[in-house]
Parts: structure tokens; sequence; C-alpha cells
């Protein structure tokens, strides 16, 4: 038995696939097959029901599913371990967070570790809120940028979350639209009545950023003039430069944005605070803190000294 079977046994059973397994790990499928097959031998016991193509855990496979994770978990902490013998100079960060968070304060924090620590190993890992606070619950991430309307479960009574940034939402479009003109000028304010009438580019439902402004729709007893749903950051960025309409987003996400133009947002102002997680029983590697410490610098900077942001993006002391 080997690290390299048991992790092909808990993709298969997490994914119920051994197609998508074998993608999931770059292995060719007679390979993982080969793996699986030898486990199942070397423990003297079948691990799957295998019938027309629907893949099942047996007895056994459930018995070893939760030792096996356990002894994953166990080697990555190994790993880290060695990794921090090395001090800085090598390692790996497993960072979280949410798509529009990955377009701002997350591109320009990577971007200057990168260039401090080239020899770190970075995966990022996209997701929404909930799921990366479950995720770094799992063990399967050192930190996550999150924003803090979803606040801990009972369930996570070791998290601990550092508020970093309070940042309001503006609405956004083409600098110059296909009319010949924006549909507002830079410092400008707007009303969501305002917003209601034009038409508008809303994410997919789901969508941290799609619940809050349509609950705050809901709440003035408006209904949004929508051209295009269903959309992902980059997306939305693109349908807007390109001037199919407006779209309510997150200040950051006019860094480097020479297309759009923005307008404050009022009646009601709109805003999110973003918070830093991590796991408070779980000592921080060398190379997480020194993440950690990138994230909040760089936040620092974008508040204190991007003029472009300084109205609408504020630390959180």
């Amino acid at each position: 038995m080997n690290l390299e079977q048991l992790a092909s046994f808990v993709e298969v059973a997490n994914t119920g696939h051994f197609t998508k397994a074998a993608a999931t790990l770059h292995l060719a499928q007679p390979s993982l097959s080969r793996q699986i097959s030898t486990l199942e031998k070397e423990l003297g016991s079948e691990l799957f029901h295998r019938a027309h193509g629907h893949i099942s855990l047996t007895a056994a496979g459930e018995t070893l599913l939760p030792s096996a994770r356990r002894m994953l978990v166990d080697a990555e902490a190994v790993r880290r371990d060695m990794d921090e013998l090395a001090g800085l100079r090598k390692g790996r960060i497993r960072l979280g967070a949410t798509p529009t968070l990955c377009v701002s304060l997350v591109a320009e924090a990577i971007s200057g570790f990168h260039h401090e620590h080239p020899g770190v190993e970075l995966e990022l890992v996209e997701k929404g809120s909930r799921e990366l606070i479950e995720a770094l619950g799992a063990g399967e991430l050192d930190l996550a940028l999150i924003t803090r309307t979803h606040s801990p479960s009972a369930q996570m009574p070791r998290l601990r979350m550092q508020g970093v940034l309070s940042e309001d939402l503006v609405v956004i479009a083409a600098a110059e639209s296909p009319r010949g003109g924006a549909e507002f000028l830079p410092g400008d304010t707007v009303t969501l009545g305002d917003v209601a009438a034009l038409p508008q580019v809303l994410f997919h439902h789901g969508y941290d950023l799609r619940e809050a402004t349509s609950a705050a729709f809901d709440a003035a007893g408006l209904a949004p003039n929508i051209v295009v749903e269903g959309a992902e950051m980059d997306a939305v960025l693109r349908f807007v430069e390109r001037g199919l309409g407006v779209a309510i987003v997150p200040a950051m996400v006019l860094v480097d944005r020479p297309r759009l133009t923005s307008a404050q947002l009022l009646e009601p102002s709109l805003s999110r605070t973003v918070s830093l997680a991590t796991r408070a029983d779980v000592r921080p590697t060398r190379a997480a803190s020194a993440m950690e410490t990138t994230i909040l610098s760089t936040a620092r900077v974008l508040a204190e000294e991007d003029a472009g942001l300084a109205a609408h993006v504020r630390l959180v002391e």
C-alpha cells in the first residue's frame, strides 16, 4: 500500500467515477484502475461495487475511506514540515478566494509574493465564501479570503477571521459606449432606481454579489432591466466593456480597467467586508504567514495609495 494508491482510491470515492478521477489526478484510466486493483489485492477485499458503469463503495471501502483521508492529510503535514526546514526557499501555499477577489486583491498579492518568494508553489482555489470555509475546515486550504457576509458555521468554532478591507459596491459602465458616450462620468452618483432603468449584466444565482444586489432590488421594490445574466466576473467585465449594459461590482475590480468607468451607488449604498480566514488550531507555515503579511500589505496599498480606490476602499482596523 502506498500514498499514490490511497489518493487514487479517495478520488474515485469522491467522484464515483474512474474517468473523472483519472482526469483530476492526471492519470491514464488504465493506470488508475491498476492502482485500485493492486490496492484491493493487497488488502484482500474489493473496495468498489462496479455495476453497469455505476461505482459505489463496498463495506470494506467505507471502512477504509476515513482512514485513507487521514493518512493523506498526515502525509501532507509531513511535507509541509519538511518545507519549513528549507525556509521560504521552497514550500507550498493553498490559498482560497472568491472570484471577485481573484481579479483584484488576490492578483496583486500573488504578483508581489511570487516576486519575493519565487520558490514557493502557489495553489489558488476559486470558490464561493461558504465553500471556502468548508475547505478550510477540512484542511484543504491554508488560508482563504472571503466576504464577511458569510459568517462561520457552528461546525467551525476554530475559525479565525481577520477583517482586511471594507469596499463599496459601485456601478460600472463602458468608458466609451457604442452610442458614443459613457452612461455616466467618473465621480457621478446614481441611485438603485437609476440602475434598475438601465440595461444590466447580472452574475449567476448563488454568486455572493448576485444575492446581495438581488436582495437590495427586492427591498426597494425594483426589478432590474436584465440584458445578460448567469455570467462569471471576467465575463461580466467584458460584457460591460463592450457596452452591453451596466453592472454592480466591488470597487477593487476597477484596478487596471481603463475601458470602464464607475459611479458611486447611493440610496442605498452597498458595501462588503473582505476577511482573511485561517484555522486557529493549526500552526501556520512560514510560507502561509508570509502570504498573510503580503495580503495585508497589498490591501493597505490599495486602500491608501491607489487614488482611484481611495473613496471606495477602507482598511478594517
